[in-house]
Parts: structure tokens; C-alpha cells; sequence
């Protein structure tokens, strides 16, 4: 795949601590839809960046736990890609941070242990009321073109449950955030996949480790202001690289 994969092998393979930093790019590649593409079915009279507040939860819970739901279930029938396995051979193989933006589960099903889940996960609901963690629905099957459907109740309280995710206008998980600032504060090398480098507080995270000396390696097919701070930028998708900067750090030694 030319030079730049050489390069960011040779630094990935130098490093004693890695930070994996994944964005909607990623989980695209596996077919999940990112905000900026066009809802179907009932969705389509929606803005996705409407629905995901907690006011339009207040003024209509059914409506929004319905479009959770629908969402939860293209994640469920998306499969993880070598990309992803591509990264849990990098936490086998060097000690790593992953922190992800995406609020599926396509990471742990490749075999990531602990991703930190900035934006929350679809498979963390919890009371709305309360902050009560509640079970993930059964999964039953949803129509193609989605439906309201009203929120189960808090076990606890009573109160309406909601979706695991962090909506616009709150604030990221303290916690995750803290910990994912740590991270690329510590590490030699940040590998940042898929994301705009838009979207803040989480945009910061690669530009906290170029600031503190880590090498950010970026794989993203678009330009981004990550550019400028990057020490290697790969264009190719994430499913082809990923793999392939696995192989050029490790060899056969490196393949899942």
C-alpha cells in the first residue's frame, strides 16, 4: 500500500503505549449508518440531529426510543470488518487504549476487552429519571421502516427508560473522558480512525498526545483538520489498511 504504511508500521511497532481512536468511519465500513446520511421509513420526515436530544425524548418518548430501537437493530444485523479485528491484534500485541465515539458494539464483537465509549452505547440503557442502569431490550424483530414504540420502565422508579448514548447538548461521561485524556497523554502513538476531527470535546483527544509528543497516525479516506497534526495520513478504507499496518508491524506473528 506504498510508503505511509510502512512508516506507521515502523512507529506502531517502536511503541510501548498506544492509544486506538475510532470515529463513525469506522463502524460505516460495517454499514452502520452515520448522522449525516439520509433516514428511510418513518425516519425520513426526521433530522437525526433532532432526535437525538433530550428534549425531543421529553416532548415524545415513544418517538425516540422507537428510532433507538430501529438503530439498535441495523448495529445487531452489522458485522464487525478486518478492520476491527485489525485492532484488537494491536491490543494483543502492545498495551492499548481503545476510545471509541460509536455507540456500537462492533469493537467487543471483534474481540476488544474494555473500549472507552465516549458517546455512550446503545447497549447501556438507563432511567432517565434515575440513572438506573436498565437490561437491553430482547431484540425482538422492528419493521424495516421503524415505529414508535413507548419506552420501558425503570425498574427502580418507575421512570421512562432511555437510550445509553450521550445526546447533543450533554456532556460527554466524566469519567471515560478523563480517562481517554490520560491516555493520549501517556502514549507514543495515537491511531485515529475514521473520524472528522469535528466533533468536540472528543476531537481533542488526538491533539492532546501531538501536543505531548505522541505520534498520531491517521487513517481516514477524506482530508481533516487532523492533517496538519498527523505524522502519517493513510487514505485507504479502514477494513484494507488497518490489516495490512498489522502485517507490515508484525508479520505473520501479527495476523488474527
Amino acid at each position: 500500500m506504498g510508503p505511509a504504511v510502512g512508516d506507521a508500521a515502523d512507529l506502531l511497532r517502536r511503541a510501548r503505549r498506544v492509544v486506538v481512536f475510532t470515529g463513525a468511519g469506522m463502524s460505516a465500513e460495517s454499514g452502520v449508518p452515520t448522522f449525516r446520511d439520509a433516514l428511510t421509513g418513518l425516519w425520513r420526515r426526521f433530522d437525526a440531529h433532532a432526535l437525538a436530544t433530550p428534549e425531543a425524548f421529553d416532548a415524545d418518548p415513544a418517538l425516540v426510543w422507537g428510532w433507538y430501537e430501529w438503530r439498535r437493530q441495523l448495529v445487531r444485523r452489522a458485522e464487525p470488518h478486518p478492520g476491527h479485528r485489525a485492532v484488537a491484534t494491536i491490543e494483543a500485541r502492545v498495551p492499548t487504549v481503545l476510545i471509541t465515539q460509536n455507540v456500537d458494539d462492533l469493537h467487543e464483537r471483534a474481540g476488544s476487552r474494555a473500549p472507552l465509549h465516549l458517546h455512550g452505547s446503545l447497549f447501556a440503557p438507563r432511567c432517565s429519571a434515575c440513572d438506573h442502569p436498565a437490561p437491553v431490550p430482547d431484540g425482538a424483530p422492528e419493521p424495516a421502516d421503524g415505529r414508535r414504540l413507548p419506552p420501558p420502565r425503570c425498574t427502580r422508579c418507575a421512570g421512562a427508560v432511555r437510550p445509553g448514548v450521550v445526546w447533543f447538548g450533554e456532556a460527554l461521561p466524566p469519567d471515560a473522558l478523563a480517562a481517554a485524556v490520560d491516555a493520549a497523554s501517556g502514549c507514543d502513538v495515537l491511531l485515529t480512525v475514521g473520524t472528522s476531527g469535528l466533533v468536540h470535546p472528543a476531537a481533542e483527544i488526538p491533539l492532546v498526545a501531538a501536543r505531548l509528543g505522541g505520534s498520531v497516525i491517521q487513517v481516514n479516506p477524506d482530508r481533516t483538520p487532523l492533517d496538519a497534526v498527523a505524522a502519517v495520513n493513510l487514505r485507504p478504507p479502514a477494513a484494507e489498511v488497518l490489516p495490512a499496518l498489522v502485517a507490515a508491524a508484525w508479520g505473520d506473528a501479527g495476523r488474527r
